[in-house]
């Protein structure tokens, strides 16, 4: 089954994506002691990013065309 062109593109930007979340810049913001929700921030962001990656690679990889 191959992919259309766009979405092998949107990937690609959800890859860089998640390269510039999970870089030292914005986990040294997260990574110095505050806490969210009971939880230290630096965990909240690791997780929370995450999760947001793979949902919006589920939804570009389910995406149909009618």
């Amino acid at each position: 089954m191959m992919r259309s062109r766009l979405s092998v593109q949107r990937l690609a930007a959800l890859f860089l994506l998640g390269c510039v979340l999970f870089n030292y810049p914005l986990l040294a913001i997260f990574g110095r002691g505050g806490q969210l929700f009971g939880m230290p921030a630096l965990y909240v962001w690791l997780m929370g990013s995450w999760l947001v990656l793979i949902a919006l690679m589920a939804w570009v990889l389910e995406r149909r065309k009618d």
